[in-house]
């Protein structure tokens, strides 16, 4: 029953938001091209200036790669999109809900996080060797995407996005900025871990789609498709914290 229910909220949803994305689009203060220039947001420059401090906390995460939890975990609704280990995430933000525990182990990568006007979701994305992320589209207008390449192995052309027409490369400290409504692939055909730190921010739009919009992300947050992702990391942050906190085997042996 709780599945069905799940089932037809984020069905009807969908069709409710994608119904409004034209008027989105014709109130939005930015354009309505797949890449945008991060020069036109102030916040990029906030991520730019902090990429070595989130590049160190994230090697630290990474010395435990294997335990961090996959996409489709986290957010079942992803299983069209990826069903093996090789696409890891590590949460921070999503729509109202704050990974206390993930913001306390990389505290610099929260406080920069929280500087950003509209930020309603960020996380690190993983992308493993050889790990390709199939053509798809996002699920609402009202947000617009940035990643800030935090590691970007070489050669950096092995590990590409296109979005709409036009193919990108990442490259370490500097932020993309696109709209994921437009059609969008990702791959890492390198040998090592691509990291970016991914974040939607809220659409500058007139007013009063502005204030449509704004309802509209906050029923996001009510979603089932948010609350049970919070449930899932939540179920995930236990056992990692558990294993964290636990010794290791010889620990303390002198």
């Amino acid at each position: 029953m709780k599945a069905a229910v799940h089932r037809w909220v984020v069905t009807n949803g969908a069709i409710l938001v994608r119904g409004l994305e034209r008027r989105v689009g014709a109130a939005s203060l930015v354009p309505n091209e797949p890449f945008l220039d991060p020069k036109a947001f102030q916040w990029t420059r906030t991520l730019e200036d902090g990429w070595p401090a989130i590049r160190a906390e994230l090697d630290r995460i990474l010395a435990r790669h294997a335990e961090l939890p996959n996409f489709q975990d986290i957010s079942p609704d992803q299983r069209h999109l990826t069903s093996d280990d090789r696409w890891k995430t590590f949460f921070f933000y999503a729509y109202g809900f704050r990974a206390d525990e993930n913001c306390r182990r990389c505290p610099d990568t929260a406080r920069i996080l929280e500087q950003i006007p509209g930020m309603k979701t960020a996380f690190f994305s993983i992308l493993s060797p050889g790990k390709k992320i199939p053509p798809h589209r996002g699920p609402f207008k009202g947000v617009i995407r940035a990643h800030l390449g935090v590691r970007i192995p070489e050669p950096a052309d092995r590990c590409a996005i296109r979005v709409g027409p036009e193919t990108r490369h990442w490259q370490e400290g500097k932020v993309m900025v696109f709209d994921d409504t437009f059609e969008h692939e990702a791959w890492n055909l390198s040998d090592g871990v691509r990291v970016v730190l991914f974040i939607d921010i809220v659409r500058p739009l007139r007013w009063p789609m502005r204030w449509v919009n704004a309802l509209i992300l906050k029923a996001i947050g009510w979603s089932p498709f948010v609350q049970n992702a919070a449930d899932n990391y939540q179920a995930w942050e236990r056992e990692f914290d558990r294993t964290e906190r636990t010794p290791t085997a010889g620990a303390g042996a002198r």
